[in-house]
């Protein structure tokens, strides 16, 4: 079984040096049942890729750069299944592009907050959030308003950190701390971190969990099975609902 987890944003020359590839594709694998691989990919460049360092640097992350990215990431999504991979995951915890690919293609292609919020809501009934910064926050809660899910969330805070990840490790790590037993205090049963670059990419979310008592769940780890489960079972986004056209990969590139 072959999985491609798509990241959001194009890898360039500027990019590349601070995505550490071969490091996050071991992490990825070491989550994965065996015969599955795990493989990163990325959309081509594209015009207003900048615009997530723009934003980025002034720390309003407010899901822009998500509506900018999106044709080039279904288009990516369609290039996997020409190119022969079972499912795709977005790399993205707030799911970029998920839904435009699932109606371009038959093959699964699995969103981690959607999915994580989901397996969340088997165990509990009340999610506590956490997002890297302030502006996820309005961005997210549209997010879970649109999938009538924002009802189950009891809590949703923001940790501060965006930059600088591996160096403040121990920072994220006991601020997440503080956060989640606050959330525990005001009702959350489950903690579900969006925010993948700093967990479970820094900071384990295991060790979150042995801190706090609370359960903290690693959605990467819960899309890669999921992933596998659909794969398995020949489950896929229901043609019903995601209505699909015969198409090719040219006709993503085309222009009028």
């Amino acid at each position: 079984m072959r999985i491609l987890v798509i990241n959001h944003a194009p890898r360039t020359e500027k990019s590349g040096p601070a995505y550490e590839v071969d490091k996050i594709t071991a992490q990825l694998n070491s989550y994965a049942s065996p015969g599955t691989i795990i493989e990163i990919g990325f959309p081509d460049n594209f015009e207003g890729a900048t615009l997530y360092g723009a934003i980025g640097q002034q720390s309003v992350l407010n899901g822009l750069h998500h509506m900018m990215e999106v044709p080039a990431i279904v288009r990516k999504i369609f290039w996997a299944q020409e190119n022969g991979y079972d499912a795709v995951i977005s790399s993205n915890t707030f799911d970029p592009g998920v839904d435009g690919g699932r109606l371009a293609v038959r093959i699964p292609v699995i969103g981690p907050l959607r999915t994580t919020m989901h397996a969340a809501l088997t165990l509990a009934d009340k999610v506590g959030v956490t997002v890297p910064l302030a502006s996820h926050i309005p961005y997210t809660r549209r997010i879970l308003r649109s999938h009538g899910l924002e009802q189950f969330v009891s809590d949703m805070m923001p940790i501060g950190v965006y930059v600088d990840l591996h160096k403040r490790k121990d920072e994220i790590f006991e601020t997440t701390v503080k956060l989640i037993k606050k959330m525990i205090e005001r009702g959350a049963e489950i903690i579900l971190p969006l925010g993948g670059a700093l967990i479970p990419y820094v900071v384990n979310p295991d060790d979150l969990a042995a801190a706090t008592g609370a359960q903290v769940l690693n959605t990467k780890a819960i899309s890669i099975a999921f992933a596998e489960m659909c794969v398995r079972n020949k489950m896929s986004q229901s043609g019903i609902s995601y209505p699909r056209a015969e198409l090719r990969y040219e006709d993503f590139g085309k222009k009028l």
